[in-house]
């Protein structure tokens, strides 16, 4: 299994317009027919010193192995995200994980 975990830090903190249009694009990816699931929401209420919760929105996309995880990168619906949304985001960070 290779989980790919994506947290997207918004350029205008706030706008709820630019959240809900980044919301919508990452949910675009959810056709790409290698993902085998998705989750995607706002960082959850927990609040403890070890927890990083200054993203706005996250996605974790689990995929049967690195080469599902490929094939997305370079999916027309991946690229297309990135070129319609990069705008929206000011820093995004991915942990890859082997399971």
């Amino acid at each position: 299994m290779f989980v790919h975990n994506v947290f997207f830090w918004l350029k205008e903190k706030g706008n709820e317009e630019a959240k809900s249009a980044l919301l919508a694009g990452i949910k675009s990816l959810e056709a790409i027919e290698s993902i085998e699931s998705v989750f995607i929401g706002p960082p959850a209420a927990t609040r403890r010193p070890v927890i990083d919760s200054t993203y706005d929105l996250a996605e974790i996309l689990i995929f049967a192995d690195e080469a599902a995880h490929n094939e997305y990168q370079v999916h027309p619906l991946h690229t297309q995200f990135v070129s319609d949304c990069a705008h929206l985001w000011e820093k995004v960070v991915i942990y890859d994980v082997e399971a």
